[in-house]
């Protein structure tokens, strides 16, 4: 037990990590509960879930262009210092939220306007800050980080959207806001004491012509990079937009109100936070563990999707952070294994892509499908059309393997034939 234990936190013993992970948790309680409070404020303005979408759109737009202007950033620079500017910048948007909304003066197109700072500022920030993982660790703890690090983004689901419930039902909107500002204070303060020379040194990526679209083509060409990225694209686009689906959720299906809302993100996080304590000491990223938690992920979407009631509902999405939070650790430690250091964040932005920059598109087509055919309509299409896909990659992704095998057992066997007539002369 002791021993399982150790595995599970082996990260963190390492005291950068402590610091990053400490940093990164408060500041994702914050993030959730503007997260909550902006999907709120947006349905209290406009009374659409198609706006709602729209607005989660705006937020995502810069992730799609400049994720990769963004990985590349953090393939050539210092990660450290690119987050520290990064983060200083998220401070700005939601405290003019926080002011405006205080003051009565908040309307849908400043929500736009500070969605779209936000979202720039994170395409910039978020390959920076998946990557620095690596040079923290190092390799051999890397799925371990990675795994515990989704920790900080299932807390603040769990934690910000309890905070939201209550900050805007009894103190008002405004605090939200100000709660998300003042928690990037906390990622600096954790920046600025990691010791710099405890970091892996990098391995920065030479400038020259065309290296975006050497990225691009660098995963394009390896389906180990490619299968995992397709899947978890197209479940971006049909299934992960939970700020658009689970409010709508709560109120046009079960007819509450924002602490409804609460209860459905905070049976994510609890999920979520459950299932990387039961795995963090054993997870190993495989094609096949890939797949077996994609399936799952979408099983349980669709039973979600068809749950007669609130309370079902509930413990169906602490069931779906399970499964949710494997998939995405599998998918992440596939993809920052597989790939060459200096492609790494060029590489992690498709990541980030896949995840967050799909919503241009998801988040105003699951707000329409949801008016238009129903909420547990669009979430059963969600669970059964990532399963389909999945199980497509899966071929795909196993044809590649079996001809590697394949290849190298041909080479193998050349070599067996080319080595004969001197083992027979040497007899």
């Amino acid at each position: 037990m002791r021993r399982y234990f150790l595995a599970t936190f082996a990260s963190l013993h390492n005291r950068n990590f402590r610091l990053f992970f400490s940093g990164q948790t408060l500041s994702m309680v914050g993030t959730w509960t503007q997260k909550i409070t902006q999907a709120w404020l947006v349905l209290e303005l406009t009374d659409s879930g198609t706006l709602l979408g729209v607005t989660l759109a705006v937020q995502a737009v810069p992730t799609l262009l400049f994720s990769a202007w963004g990985g590349l950033l953090a393939d050539r620079l210092n990660k450290r210092r690119i987050l520290l500017c990064t983060q200083a910048a998220s401070i700005l948007p939601s405290a003019i939220l926080g002011v405006l909304t205080a003051t009565g003066n908040v309307s849908l197109w400043i929500v736009f306007v500070m969605a779209g700072v936000i979202g720039t500022v994170e395409a910039l920030d978020k390959p920076a800050r998946q990557t620095i993982l690596a040079e923290i660790v190092g390799r051999e703890h890397l799925t371990n980080a990675l795994t515990l690090n989704n920790i900080t983004v299932n807390a603040g689901k769990l934690i910000g959207p309890a905070i939201a419930g209550v900050l805007i039902t009894g103190v008002g909107m405004a605090a939200s806001f100000f709660v998300n500002a003042a928690s990037f204070g906390a990622v600096l303060l954790a920046l600025a004491f990691v010791r710099a020379d405890q970091l892996e040194p990098p391995v920065p990526a030479a400038r020259s012509k065309g290296q975006v679209r050497e990225g691009l083509k660098y995963v394009r060409t390896n389906p180990r990079l490619a299968g995992p990225l397709i899947l978890l694209t197209v479940t971006g686009l049909l299934a992960w937009e939970w700020t658009v689906t689970l409010p709508l959720l709560a109120r046009d299906v079960f007819h509450g109100d924002a602490q409804t809302v609460s209860s459905m993100f905070i049976a994510m996080g609890s999920g979520a936070i459950f299932g990387v304590l039961a795995i963090a000491g054993a997870l190993r990223a495989t094609t096949r563990r890939l797949i077996a938690a994609s399936l799952a992920f979408s099983a349980l979407l669709v039973f979600a999707a068809i749950a007669p009631v609130l309370q079902v509902t509930l413990v169906l999405l602490f069931l779906l952070g399970c499964a949710g939070v494997a998939y995405r650790v599998i998918t992440t430690s596939l993809v920052q294994l597989e790939a060459a250091p200096s492609m790494r964040g060029r590489t992690m932005s498709l990541f980030i892509i896949a995840v967050g920059g799909t919503s241009p598109v998801s988040a105003p087509l699951l707000g329409w499908l949801c008016e238009t055919v129903g909420v547990r309509s669009t979430l059963a299409i969600g669970g059964m059309g990532s399963a389909i896909v999945a199980l497509l990659v899966m071929g795909y992704m196993s044809g590649h393997d079996a001809k590697q095998v394949t290849g190298a057992q041909e080479i193998h066997d050349l070599g067996d034939k080319d080595d004969a007539p001197s083992r027979s002369a040497s007899g």
